[in-house]
């Protein structure tokens, strides 16, 4: 039971800051609101900032329905050093000198947007990606490195903002927009062993997650500092991120729908349907055998976004 089940549910976006993992971001955000069903939608790296989407109360029955599927970031990638965890948390493994090719006016541009496409990747060996049933990361911490399947990822934008030498390397910053699943690090490996001087990513920042940008997020100090009253200005639409067709209810329909039973199917609306009344997302409802049936019953019901 919610510690403040008088409270709707809400979706809420958070700026996570370097040096947490996305649980600990949870346990934050429900030490500081008083609930306990808090949950996040698309991990974030320990070491990675930016955006992080969190589901409230009866929000996070709709965390596996928010579609996220392309996100942005912020990345530096630093050639010459290729680390055991692909990013500057890890132990230099391998080093190679930049070729002085790469050093020539529009070379680092060319070789930064042939990221763009389709490819096969190879999640990095310290990820959350599972093989039978055991995570990379966990094995990984025992010494063992698991034997991970290529996946198939799409970089839709790659862009080279600048470049300098650091601490005698070459950084790259770049602005990228992937497929959901891409991971950073594993593209600056990559690249790296292409260009044949192996790279990390030395930062990330994760600029957007589907539509939700770094704009919409809340730092942990405001919501420590203001506690549940900052979260109705500042909550995400759950009709536009998990794709539902808004349905108001009125009368007898609201009686149908309290008590879980169908609802008639009106023309032109989507597979899934929003069901709302008094002002909050009240459910989710289904197209099923030319009818509308429940698919999540909000009884608290969730917060429907700042205007």
């Amino acid at each position: 039971m919610e510690a403040r089940a008088h409270h709707p549910g809400a979706l809420i976006a958070v700026d996570k800051p370097s040096g947490m993992t996305s649980h600990d971001v949870v346990a934050r955000v429900r030490r500081a609101l008083g609930l306990r069903r808090v949950g996040h939608a698309g991990t974030l790296d320990p070491a990675a900032t930016g955006v992080l989407v969190l589901g409230l109360g009866q929000a996070t029955r709709l965390l596996g329905l928010v579609t996220l599927a392309d996100k942005s970031y912020l990345a530096e990638f630093v050639f010459g050093a290729e680390t055991s965890t692909d990013d500057a948390q890890g132990e230099v493994i391998r080093e190679a000198r930049v070729p002085e090719s790469l050093l020539e006016e529009g070379a680092l541009s060319r070789a930064v947007a042939s990221l763009v496409g389709v490819r096969q990747q190879v999640p990095p060996s310290v990820s959350a990606v599972s093989k039978g049933g055991r995570r990379a990361y966990a094995a990984a911490r025992k010494g063992e490195a698991l034997d991970l399947d290529p996946r198939e990822v799409e970089v839709h934008d790659a862009t080279l903002l600048s470049a300098c030498e650091r601490e005698g390397r070459l950084v790259a910053t770049i602005a990228l927009r992937v497929s959901k699943g891409c991971y950073v690090r594993a593209l600056a490996r990559d690249l790296g062993r292409e260009l044949g001087c192996y790279a990390h990513v030395g930062s990330l920042q994760r600029s957007a997650s589907g539509p939700v940008t770094l704009r919409d997020t809340l730092s942990l100090d405001e919501l420590s500092a203001g506690g549940w009253d900052v979260v109705p200005s500042r909550a995400l639409d759950p009709l536009a991120l998990a794709g539902l067709t808004r349905r108001d209810l009125e009368g007898g329909e609201i009686a149908r729908a309290r008590n879980g039973q169908s609802l008639y199917a009106r023309q032109g609306e989507g597979p899934l349907v929003g069901v709302v009344w008094d002002g909050l997302l009240r459910g989710v409802w289904e197209h099923r055998a030319g009818e509308l049936r429940p698919k999540a019953n909000l009884v608290d019901g969730v917060l429907l976004g700042s205007e």
